[in-house]
């Protein structure tokens, strides 16, 4: 039987997640409801998914279906999933887990006790060109450095002007939480655990969200720097995550290219190295499967609570809010 699949906001996260869904093989997984307070979000789930009910609220979505997916604004995260575990449900969490550090280490703790299904939605854990750096790993020797590296035109985005009204605050945005914490979890994944050394951010007057960050850390001994800012590009963003070993150095470029430093001394791609709005469909199709695999208790490696919570600590330490 397929798991059924609910989805608690439904802005470009859970759009997007649902799209993955529709087209997703519905003997595996099968969105069944969805739930956001806007009317605006109401008319776009008639046009994207006509038929499929927006119920009058959460817990009429956690009532209809096995596996919730949270894709509200960060504040609200921690509720709606503790609904869906009282209820005996499977929750899929965006990223950061909460707006409160304090309240994500005791609802983590607290989970982990009950052993409730719970997996954080950090593509990275599906995405075929991360397992291509680690095919690559084997021949690059010992890791002496790591660096991370993201550049906005603007923040937010360009496709998330219409989340802009927290993504740009301080309080629950900014591109330290919303981007550089994927390649946190990349770096947590690839080295071991993270610890922060140095930090510094920039911040506009007001409550705006940051402007620039810089940091120094270790991964499993292997030292890291991060820098990110906005300006410096006149693209939407460009990031990058380069691992230099003993042997050679690796990279992922722009999310989804995978490359490899050649005798020549350019980086060159993979031979199915694809741009990032084709391999996302790659990589939510694995999520999807797991997610399907976390709600039936198999296994999989969907983004841990724990991992979050551990890369949103490090984000929190680099903000030093």
């Amino acid at each position: 039987m397929a798991v059924t699949l609910g989805i608690v906001g439904f802005g470009i996260m859970g759009e997007r997640l649902l799209r993955a869904a529709l087209a997703h093989d519905q003997a595996v997984i099968r969105p069944v409801a969805v739930w956001d307070p806007s009317p605006a979000a109401a008319a776009r789930l008639a046009e994207v998914a006509p038929g499929l009910p927006m119920l009058d609220s959460p817990a009429a979505v956690i009532a209809a279906c096995e596996a919730l997916y949270v894709a509200s604004p960060p504040s609200s995260h921690l509720d709606h999933a503790g609904a869906a575990f009282a209820a005996g449900r499977a929750a899929f969490l965006e990223k950061p887990l909460a707006a409160d550090l304090a309240a994500a280490r005791s609802f983590v703790a607290a989970a982990e006790a009950s052993g409730a299904r719970a997996a954080v939605n950090f593509p990275m854990a599906s995405s075929p060109a991360v397992a291509q750096l680690g095919a690559w790993r084997a021949g690059l020797g010992a890791p002496r450095a790591l660096g991370i590296r993201a550049e906005f035109a603007t923040w937010p985005r360009g496709w998330q002007q219409g989340a802009a009204g927290w993504l740009a605050k301080r309080a629950e945005g900014g591109f330290t939480r919303e981007v550089l914490s994927h390649f946190l979890f990349l770096t947590r994944r690839q080295l071991g655990p993270l610890q922060l050394l140095e930090r510094d951010a920039t911040f506009p007057p007001g409550d705006g969200a940051e402007t620039a960050v810089r940091a120094r850390l270790l991964a499993g001994g292997v030292p890291v720097t991060v820098e990110g800012r906005v300006g410096g590009t006149d693209r939407d963003e460009a990031n990058e995550w380069r691992l230099d070993g003993a042997a050679g150095s690796i990279r992922l470029r722009d999310w989804s290219l995978a490359e490899r430093l050649e005798a020549d001394g350019a980086f060159r791609p993979a031979p199915d190295a694809l741009p990032n709005e084709r391999m996302r469909p790659m990589v939510l199709r694995g999520q999807l499967d797991k997610l399907a695999a976390l709600t039936r208790g198999q296994p999989q490696d969907l983004a841990t609570l724990r991992e979050a919570l551990e890369v949103q600590e490090v984000v929190e330490a680099i903000l030093g809010l």
